[in-house]
């Protein structure tokens, strides 16, 4: 297609002291005028940069709700078109335009009706829709009292609200085999939610909730009968969601690919925000968010939607089974404090101190159990005096006591992102024992009378399965009962348990703060554990700075 080349009007900006002097900066904003004389931004388009004489495949880059982006590049002339023409009005427009860039220097490109070039309207031109359409935070604003957080042992989602009768709609990727949820509403109300219905081959799922809880929220109707209405490529999209650690929330993008039963697009979910209902520009709701899975089951951090076409068909398909699953129960769970812990607790400061004496470690038969803070969480993050020398010998040496303990502080596997955030909550982690075999230990004796000398060979004890805690009599209720899961070979998960409390709940005053501990092998057998009163003063002293603050 020929396409008229218009010499972009740069605007040279004094250098800034913190941009990269070797690169240089280039902002591109795109606004057309409306027929009420109302400029109107450009989001969600895509623009190719490439280089004169081009030397790489170009770059694509999209605008942002207000029409702008930046990008940084090396010296050297460019080129800056449309991939689509966009239509607006009757209208379809795209640009090209050349561009020198300076090393150390910023420039501005103003992309309006004035320098566009206006071509026919195609099947693959995409829209500029109105702000309130377009703009997620409108949608977030009506439909925030809709999303969920989803809680399994395993992994954090977001979902919504389909019907006043307390039915949920939820990524199966985050659901996996799961046959009960915990169901985050708002900070302060989290309930059971028994799993309906998982289908992985359509790639959503059905949660119930007591329909009394229900009530107080606002469904999100699914539109069944609009469910096949079209979708084009470039198109923009919003999504909803309720992240892991933050506030509900927004993310947005546009159509890559359209598929028969799901959307591709560059819109990637936040960490825990899979399953958060995904809108067209009016509004209308076409699917929720996932993630990419690759065939050897890794997350590619691309982003998928699945349309609600799909989700409405497993609504037909469990209609009975809706109709006949107990509601579960409305009884409110702990939640976390959305009050955080001080960055600089008394003590915290000491990782010695923290090292040494913090982290407090129990055993039974089966397991070892650590007791964890935030403040060792902190001093563990904090830099140690002993790095230099670990580092030094680490050749000439085994794993000692602190590189375990760096371990259980520092690798939290699928929680991870969790713990990092340093929550308000006293962690229990609990992991199987590592134990010799009677006949691995046998044929190392026989060796040693021959004067060979054979290391250990150890294996792990059963996994973990669950954990009851009780404060005297009174069995206390965890604020989130996790697994943790590291894959150890091809066909092996190493399982270990790490539950969250209240930082009160497990306190001095106490007459006995006891452990129940039990293994996947033996699911009725109780390993129990008696904490000893020194260490239930240790932990709760820890969160002293805690209950300072009001």
């Amino acid at each position: 297609m020929c396409r008229g080349l218009v010499l972009a009007i740069l605007f040279l900006i004094t250098p800034r002291m913190d941009a990269v002097q070797s690169l240089g900066i280039l902002h591109i904003k795109i606004v057309i005028v409306d027929s009420n004389r109302q400029a109107m931004p450009v989001p969600r388009h895509a623009l190719l940069i490439s280089d004169n004489p081009s030397s790489a495949p170009p770059r694509r880059i999209l605008t942002a709700l207000d029409g702008s982006v930046d990008v940084r590049l090396a010296p050297g002339n460019y080129t800056v078109e449309s991939d689509r023409p966009v239509a607006f009005e009757g209208k379809a427009y795209q640009w090209t335009q050349i561009v020198d860039i300076l090393a150390g220097r910023e420039a501005v490109l103003e992309l309006t009706g004035d320098n566009a070039e206006m071509v026919a309207i195609t099947n693959e031109a995409t829209s500029v829709t109105s702000p309130l359409e377009a703009d997620p935070s409108s949608l977030l604003t009506r439909w925030q009292d809709s999303i969920v957080a989803i809680w399994t042992a395993t992994s954090h989602g977001s979902g919504f609200l389909i019907d006043s009768n307390g039915l949920i709609a939820a990524d199966q990727q985050v659901i996996g085999a799961a046959t009960s949820v915990e169901v985050q509403l708002s900070p302060s109300v989290k309930v059971a939610g028994t799993v309906i219905a998982s289908d992985a081959m359509r790639g959503v799922a059905l949660i119930g909730i007591d329909p009394s809880i229900a009530a107080s929220a606002k469904a999100l109707p699914l539109e069944c009968d609009k469910a096949a209405e079209p979708l084009t490529i470039g198109q923009e999209i919003a999504a909803l969601e309720a992240p892991l650690g933050r506030p509900r929330g927004t993310s947005s993008g546009s159509v890559d690919s359209i598929l028969a039963n799901a959307i591709d697009t560059d819109l990637v979910p936040s960490a825990g925000g899979t399953g958060g209902p995904a809108f067209a520009p009016n509004g209308r709701l076409i699917g929720l968010t996932t993630l990419v899975i690759e065939r050897d089951g890794t997350r590619d951090a691309r982003g998928r939607i699945v349309r609600v076409g799909r989700l409405c068909e497993l609504v037909a398909a469990s209609a009975q089974k809706i109709k006949g699953t107990p509601p579960a129960s409305a009884t409110h769970l702990p939640v976390e404090s959305v009050r955080p812990f001080p960055s600089d607790p008394a003590g915290a400061d000491a990782p010695s101190r923290t090292r040494s004496q913090s982290l407090y470690r129990m055993s039974t038969s089966d397991f070892d159990i650590v007791f964890i803070t935030p403040v060792q969480l902190m001093a563990a993050r904090a830099p140690s005096d002993r790095t230099g020398a670990r580092g030094r010998n680490a050749s000439a040496r085994l794993p000692d006591a602190d590189d375990i303990t760096e371990r259980l502080l520092t690798d939290f596997s699928n929680w991870s992102a969790y713990v990092a955030a340093t929550p308000p909550v006293l962690l229990i982690r609990v992991t199987p024992k590592l134990v010799e075999g009677f006949w691995t230990k046998v044929a190392r004796g026989a060796a040693m009378t021959q004067g060979m000398s054979i290391p250990p060979i150890k294996r792990l004890k059963p996994d973990f399965a669950r954990m009851r805690a009780f404060c005297g009599a009174a069995e206390i209720v965890p604020v989130h009962p996790f697994k943790l899961e590291h894959r150890v070979s091809d066909n092996d998960t190493l399982v270990e348990g790490l539950y969250a409390f209240d930082p009160g709940a497990l306190a001095p005053a106490c007459t006995t703060v006891t452990l129940q501990l039990y293994s996947a092998k033996e699911p009725q057998k109780t390993d129990m554990l008696l904490v000893h009163a020194k260490v239930v003063q240790q932990f709760w002293q820890d969160f002293a700075p805690y209950r300072a603050v009001k």
